[in-house]
Parts: C-alpha cells; sequence; structure tokens
C-alpha cells in the first residue's frame, strides 16, 4: 500500500513540536522527497530599522531556528525516511521569503531531439546556464512559474485518477499490467 500525500502530511502535523511554526507547516511530498516548510514568527525590531537591520535580523533567526532544532529535526527526518521512503528536506517562511536548506537534487534522465538539445546549448552559449543539466533545470523552473496555474490543475487531476482508482475494483488496482491476463479456468 503506498502512502498518500494527505497521510504523510499528518504524520508530520502529528509529530512536530507545536512551538516550532506559528501555523501548521506546508508538506510537499513527491516520487523523491518531502518538503516541511514553517512560517518563523518574525524578530521584533524597532519601528525605524532599516532594511538592513531587518534582513540581519531575519537571517539570525532562521540561523538561531536552523541550530536549535538540527537535533529533533534530524531524528524526524530518520524516522519519515525509514517510514516514507523518501529524503526529508526542511524550510522555513519568514516576511514572505521562504528558505529551505537540506534539499535533494534529483537526476532526471530524459532523451532529446536536436532542436530540443540546441534549446539547452543556446542557454548554455548564451551564458544563462552552465550545462545543459542546468538549462533543463532552468527550463523546467521557467515553465512553473509561468503555467503554474495548468501545473496545478493538472496534478488535481491526476489526484482525483488516483482516488478513483484506488476505489475501484481489485484488479483495477494492479495496474496497466494486468490488463489482458487471462486466469486459467
Amino acid at each position: 500500500m503506498t502512502t498518500t500525500s494527505d497521510e504523510i502530511r499528518g504524520w508530520f502535523t502529528g509529530r512536530l513540536p507545536d512551538d516550532w511554526f506559528t501555523a501548521a507547516p506546508a508538506v510537499t511530498v513527491d516520487r523523491d522527497e518531502i518538503l516541511v516548510v514553517g512560517e518563523l514568527a518574525a524578530p521584533k525590531g524597532a519601528p525605524d530599522a532599516g532594511d538592513a537591520e531587518r534582513a540581519s535580523a531575519r537571517d539570525a533567526r532562521v540561523e538561531a531556528f536552523r541550530e536549535s532544532t538540527r537535533p529533533a529535526r534530524m531524528r524526524i527526518a530518520d524516522d519519515a525516511q525509514a517510514r516514507f521512503e523518501r529524503h526529508v528536506s526542511w524550510g522555513v517562511r519568514l516576511d514572505g521569503e521562504t528558505i529551505t536548506f537540506t534539499t535533494a537534487s534529483v537526476p532526471v534522465m530524459t532523451r532529446l531531439r536536436m532542436g530540443e538539445r540546441a534549446v539547452l546549448d543556446t542557454l548554455v552559449d548564451a551564458g544563462v546556464a552552465r550545462s545543459r543539466s542546468e538549462a533543463l533545470g532552468w527550463c523546467v523552473k521557467l515553465v512553473g512559474e509561468h503555467e503554474g496555474d495548468w501545473i496545478g490543475r493538472l496534478r488535481e487531476a491526476v489526484d482525483t485518477v488516483a482516488a478513483a482508482r484506488s476505489a475501484g475494483p481489485a484488479s483495477a488496482r494492479r495496474g496497466p499490467a494486468a490488463k489482458g491476463r487471462r486466469t486459467a479456468s
């Protein structure tokens, strides 16, 4: 049985100390990684503090959280990794900015035709990226930013299909490989 994103979010919500974040953390799940991002309370500073002072206070708050929670976060991550078979990454949100640490960078293989490679090579030649791999990552990030609503709708549709499959007959849950098989009678 596979664990759903909701079950993973629930596990983290129950497992994390209530005093770490100002609200329930955002728990994002994919095939390889679980990213837990919680909102930190803003540091109290002088009302007339400048940008540099506020930025320094924000950086210090993030670093203090990261250092003071490290042993507990590592224990929670170890338990989650054993339970859900995914890498666990952490981050915080403060003053509208998200800072992540220990995130996974997962290699992905693909086959590209000449025209598609030319796009990546142009990005490399122009200095936008250092390699084809970095250029491909840049392209994916750009699509995600500019087509975010569309990607979101696709994810919702995939979740709906998964729910329908899990509610269907047992033979449908075995997946596409089960189709066409005959049992001896």
